[in-house]
Parts: C-alpha cells; structure tokens; sequence
C-alpha cells in the first residue's frame, strides 16, 4: 500500500467513524483509473476493517447494446446510455442498510454487464461507487449527489488518457485505426464532459 492510498483510506475510515453506511464517490474521466483505483482504495480499506468495504461500478447499470441500437445512440459510454434510476434506486437501498443489495457489474471483454454480479452486504458499512458521471452536474446525474457522504475526483492530463485509452482499445482486439477513432470520437468526448461540467468534488486525487 502506497502512503496516498493508506492516507486516503485511514481519512475515510475517520469519517465514517459511527456511520451505519457510508457512501465514497469516485468520479473522473474515462481512462483515468477509476476502476483500477477504487479496487485498490476498497482493499485497502479492507485491510485495517476486515470485511468492511464494498464496490459498486456505475458501468454495470450501462443500458444493454441492444437496447441502444434500437434508440440509435451512438455514443456508447454518453450520460444518457446508463440506467440512472436504477442506479439511483440501488444507491437509496444501499444506503438504507436494511438488507444485501445485489448490483450489475459490467464485463468489459464480453461488452455487456452482468445482472446481480456483486452483492453489497450489511457488513460491507463503508461502499465506494466508481463511475464518469458520478458528479455530473446535469439532471438526472445531479439528483446522486446527495447520496453520496464524500466525493473524489481522479485528475489527469488528457495526454496520458488518450494513451491508456489507445491500449485499451487495441488490447480488446481493435486495430490501431479503430482505436483512435474511439478514443478520439467516443472515450475523449465524453472525458472532457467529465472534466468540464462535474460538481466539485470534496477531494482530487491527482
């Protein structure tokens, strides 16, 4: 564990000191790390409070390819191609803590998200939620925010994302061409929505 990452745990665990639930948005853009880091900052968590964190992935409640072809959405990855109210409903259930709530997560080999993939348990009191939009500030994204007990946001230049965001493309099987074009005419765009129109977030991870 890096000392950023402990500092960062060891301050959410501070703050969630008597909390029955406690919910930690991190935001940013496509290719930014989101995933990768949330995995990480949820281990270690775990590691001082055995048992004690969870993950929710925003890019489980992805509407179905199907389904956007049939509304002719073209920009997979938009705001408008996620299922916001059923994440919102999860996160209202979550935060209840009544009972386990299962939620998707998405397979990004097999392009499609896998209903009931992860279950938050009662036990699992501190959740971390992973997503691009997280603290987009437009409607029916900004209705989350209250959700949400702190919010951090992952800064970084958009040279190195266009970057990871290349590799990642071509590691799915892409050639080169097909991976500029959907990092440049797809993943980049909605980036710098991201980055230009999401609320302050309580932290930058920079």
């Amino acid at each position: 564990m890096t000392p950023e990452l402990d500092s960062l745990a060891r301050q959410i665990i501070r703050s969630a000191e008597g909390a029955s639930r406690y919910l930690v948005a991190l935001a940013g853009p496509p290719g930014a790390g989101k995933s990768y880091r949330s995995a990480l900052l949820c281990e270690a968590i775990n590691q001082l409070l055995p048992g004690q964190a969870g993950l929710v992935p925003m890019d489980g409640y992805h509407f179905d390819n199907a389904m956007l072809g049939k509304q002719q959405l073209p920009i997979k990855g938009a705001p408008h191609t996620f299922d916001v109210d059923g994440l919102r409903s999860a996160l209202e259930r979550i935060r209840q803590a009544q009972h386990p709530v299962a939620v998707p997560v998405f397979d990004r080999p097999l392009d499609l998200a896998r209903a009931g993939g992860r279950l938050i348990t009662l036990e699992q009191r501190i959740v971390i939620v992973e997503g691009n939009y997280l603290l987009l500030d437009r409607s029916p994204w900004r209705e989350l925010r209250p959700l949400f007990d702190w919010t951090l946001f992952l800064d970084v230049d958009d040279e190195i994302l266009v970057d990871r965001l290349i590799q990642r493309w071509l590691e799915m099987g892409q050639d080169h061409a097909g991976a500029l074009e959907r990092t440049h005419c797809k993943d980049m765009l909605n980036a710098q929505l991201v980055k230009r129109c999401s609320l302050p977030p309580d932290q930058r991870w920079h």
